[in-house]
């Protein structure tokens, strides 16, 4: 794929509309990658790797998960990036010609080899996302859950995502 002849309707072609809501946890991630192409790399340089603030090495994996329907003024779309220890499903937005509006990580894992942080996200018909976020110390089978936090996001009608107002803290 040449890099001169690549537009935005090739990165939109990668990802399927999807019913909401969706709920992204480490188990979708297997349904998603079954059913779509990695991303090639050429279209990962174009589109996402300038937006994204991490180091990008040759294990570096992009799977397209989904766009999310009924967004007329802007497009959303939610990939999958793994790199070694960090699984992160990501939410970008992008306006009608293809330029970047703005992205976070939404759900995915974090370990550094002692601790791991899981998040699941639900995105929900009015572009709502609960996120949940837990913490686990390796070799322990003594999970705390009011450790666990639950906030939210929305994507409003001019693509940004912002925070709620109404995040919860289980402390």
């Amino acid at each position: 794929m040449n890099k001169n002849q690549l537009n935005f309707g090739h990165l939109l072609d990668f990802f399927p509309e999807v019913d909401l809501p969706v709920v992204l946890t480490d188990e979708n991630l297997v349904i998603f990658s079954k059913e779509n192409k990695v991303l090639p790399l050429p279209i990962v340089d174009e589109f996402l790797a300038k937006h994204d603030h991490s180091e990008i090495d040759e294990f570096t994996e992009y799977i397209p998960c989904f766009k999310i329907p009924n967004t007329d003024q802007f497009y959303a779309i939610v990939y999958w990036k793994a790199q070694l220890l960090n699984y992160e499903y990501h939410l970008v937005t992008f306006d009608q010609k293809g330029n970047f509006i703005t992205g976070k990580v939404i759900a995915g894992m974090i370990s550094n080899g002692n601790t791991l942080i899981k998040t699941v996200a639900t995105i929900d018909e009015d572009w709502i996302i609960h996120i949940v976020t837990g913490e686990d110390n390796a070799g322990s089978s003594n999970y705390d859950p009011e450790s666990s936090k639950a906030y939210t996001m929305e994507i409003v009608s001019t693509g940004d995502i912002i925070f709620s107002l109404n995040n919860i803290d289980f402390e």
